[in-house]
């Protein structure tokens, strides 16, 4: 396939032809990663791309919630105080203006918050309020610097996502405190982010946006807002599913426990979770499963898992993923991008999601998977540590 991935794409359907034919107007970024295994089921990586530009800015909406969940592991992992782990329950206080608090989540088990249940909303139905949890948790400088220190450069996180503030408002993170039911074991005060981590150069956008349900002719600025490449987002996920990939340095101190923690929150299915306890009918399984799937609300076959973290705003789609089917031994990395904002107004609700987004995602999903069953490999894959069915 190298050197015609895109004549590959274009072959697969009318709908990607159509859509790659127009791409000035859709902004498209495919990075597909091969993956073989040698005889010692070691993985070796081939990639390909279209359109993948780390200059080529895209609102990457909840994409973003994967490294705030790496990074929040890799924080409390580092404090080594006794009890203190993902399960330990919290108690969030309000330190500074917008700010909310937490004392209980009836959608906890007990009503008891804690990192591991923010974790699994964020990645089960891309729970907002989660991710900003998690934000609160790290704190806005200790977020970007752990990224950054570890070669994650085309990476900025700034903000929120379910409670709107000021970027001001947005570097001051709660105060955390957790307990046992002996008392309070580890209490992180409020922070401040010293540093302004928003670009000082403009990031211009469509012809318009609508701002308090007033029209503004003027494009959207998105220079204080969250950034990432597509590159980065895939190294991200290879980070979680295969970190023997990345040089150390690039690595999350995590521990083994915590990355199958991960991995199975990541792959899981709203109706596969306990807690909270989803009503099928309304999360669907492809609710955040846009790749192969978006495009309906069906059943996804039990034999195929997809580890990823979706994105959705702005007009903009994003689906970053490792893909694995268990049964025919397939398993790829995928990370999309598409702009569906035919009127270049941002804000008005007027995106072509279902028209256009959805289908694209599901039919390059589809293209990838089917490439994928025909391929021959070296050796089989033995991919026994993804197979999360029926484990809740």
């Amino acid at each position: 396939m190298r050197g015609c991935f895109d004549d590959f794409l274009r072959s697969y359907s009318p709908l990607i032809r159509n859509i790659l034919d127009n791409d000035e107007h859709h902004e498209i970024q495919i990075l597909y990663t091969q993956v073989d295994r040698d005889s010692k089921n070691n993985p070796i990586l081939n990639e390909y791309e279209y359109g993948v530009e780390a200059g080529n800015y895209f609102y990457p909406a909840s994409s973003i919630k994967l490294p705030a969940a790496l990074v929040a592991l890799e924080k409390m992992a580092a404090l080594s105080v006794p009890n203190l782990n993902r399960d330990t329950p919290l108690k969030i206080k309000i330190s500074h203006n917008s700010q909310t608090a937490v004392d209980v989540d009836n959608s906890a088990h007990k009503g008891q918050p804690t990192l591991a249940h923010y974790i699994r909303k964020l990645f089960v139905v891309s729970d907002n309020d989660a991710y900003d949890r998690l934000y609160e948790w790290v704190g806005q400088h200790c977020l970007n610097e752990t990224l950054w220190a570890k070669g994650y450069l085309d990476i900025r996180l700034t903000h929120r996502l379910s409670q709107p503030m000021s970027l001001e408002n947005n570097r001051y993170t709660n105060e955390f405190v957790f307990y046992v039911e002996d008392g309070e074991i580890f209490r992180q005060p409020s922070q401040f982010s010293k540093e302004i981590f928003s670009v000082t150069s403009p990031i211009l956008k469509g012809v318009g946006e609508v701002v308090d349900g007033v029209f503004k002719k003027k494009p959207k600025d998105f220079s204080g807002l969250n950034m990432v490449s597509v590159r980065i987002l895939q190294d991200l996920m290879k980070a979680v599913v295969m970190p023997e990939c990345l040089p150390v340095d690039r690595r999350f101190a995590i521990s083994p426990d915590d990355r199958r923690f991960l991995l199975k929150v990541m792959s899981m299915l709203p109706f596969e979770c306990n807690y909270p306890i989803y009503d099928r009918s309304k999360y669907y399984d492809s609710y955040v499963k846009f790749l192969m799937f978006g495009d309906s609300k069906n059943h996804i076959p039990s034999e195929i898992r997809i580890f990823n973290k979706a994105g959705l705003a702005y007009g903009y789609l994003i689906d970053n993923a490792y893909i694995v089917d268990l049964k025919r031994g397939v398993e790829f990395f995928l990370t999309v991008v598409i702009s569906v904002n035919k009127n270049g107004i941002y804000n008005d609700g007027k995106y072509e999601y279902d028209e256009l987004g959805f289908p694209f995602l599901s039919h390059i999903g589809r293209a990838v998977y089917e490439y994928e069953t025909k391929r021959k490999r070296p050796h089989k894959a033995d991919l026994s540590e993804f197979d999360f069915i029926g484990i809740r």
